[in-house]
């Protein structure tokens, strides 16, 4: 097996176009699994290790442009009011070892159904793009683009994710997981939720209870229809049981979970409406208490 090591982003691109089949190494909270078990013999190892831009981040206001190396440790320092839903993700990563080694462009690539950081990015909006490079030129990726299948992704043979754009919170986000146990836990099932407020929307995520991370459709305009059409937005009422209980029946629905290891499908249909109730719930407090506070 080739090690590969650039000291800079452009050594980088050239090496993956010379070494299309190069395995991409930052963090390694994924790829060192996969190699220490022999499930993946790639032909090289691409590490981004001394690649230190993919450690950077910056917030013009509207949109954080996340590198894809930046550890969840320092997402939950340094984003948690930009970004409150993949801060919230964040802290339920691994071990405080595995948050300071991984990141998001690591859960992006390899594109498990289970990654805790893909529920969030869903949630946050269809204004989340992944920035994906290679010696041909940089393009943009829409979120919803992106995975195409159980641990498979859009990206071409050549490209490397440089870093993700995501819109700036401009309401309340929540996430919640379900495991086996309360640390160290691959989920069973996720959900994430964000209130757009300025455009009358809402996001959701759906995690480990489909082939890929999907969004709840039908939940989302449910609701959305449901707080434009009563006023909700304006007057931040709450918002009764009977419409908190329909959007986890419409989330659920969404869903297409299997058996495995980790628990039933009947129990992710369970556990996903439940985290769908108290999510939105937990959210739309969130809102009320910030009209109380403005008004």
């Amino acid at each position: 097996m080739e090690f590969l090591r650039p000291a800079t982003w452009d050594e980088a691109l050239a090496a993956k176009a010379e070494h299309p089949a190069a395995l991409p190494l930052a963090g390694g909270t994924d790829v060192m699994v996969e190699l220490n078990f022999d499930v993946r013999r790639p032909p090289a190892v691409l590490d981004l290790n001394r690649v230190t831009e993919l450690t950077e981040w910056s917030d013009d206001g509207a949109v954080v442009r996340l590198g894809a190396a930046v550890p969840y440790s320092r997402i939950i320092a340094e984003l948690s009011g930009p970004l409150p839903g993949l801060a919230l993700a964040a802290r339920t990563v691994g071990s405080p070892q595995i948050r300071n080694r991984g990141s998001v462009g690591g859960n992006l690539g390899a594109a498990s159904p289970a990654g805790d950081a893909h529920p969030p990015l869903l949630a946050a909006g269809r204004d989340v793009f992944v920035e994906a490079a290679s010696v041909r030129g940089t393009r943009l990726i829409p979120i919803d683009d992106f995975y195409t299948g159980v641990k498979r992704n859009s990206l071409a043979a050549d490209e490397l994710i440089r870093a993700v754009r995501i819109p700036v919170a401009d309401g309340p986000q929540q996430f919640s997981k379900i495991g086996t146990r309360n640390a160290m836990v691959i989920a069973v099932c996720a959900f994430g939720l964000a209130l757009h407020p300025r455009t009358g929307t809402v996001g959701t995520g759906i995690g480990s209870a489909a082939p890929t991370p999907r969004r709840a459709a039908e939940a989302e305009e449910y609701l959305r229809e449901t707080l434009a059409g009563r006023g909700l937005w304006r007057s931040g009422e709450p918002l009764g049981t009977e419409v908190v209980r329909r959007f986890g029946e419409l989330v659920t629905a969404a869903a297409a979970p299997i058996d495995d290891v980790r628990g039933t499908a009947d129990y992710r249909r369970h556990a996903l409406a439940v985290m769908a109730r108290r999510t939105l719930t937990w959210a739309w407090n969130d809102y009320r208490e910030q009209i109380r506070s403005a008004a």
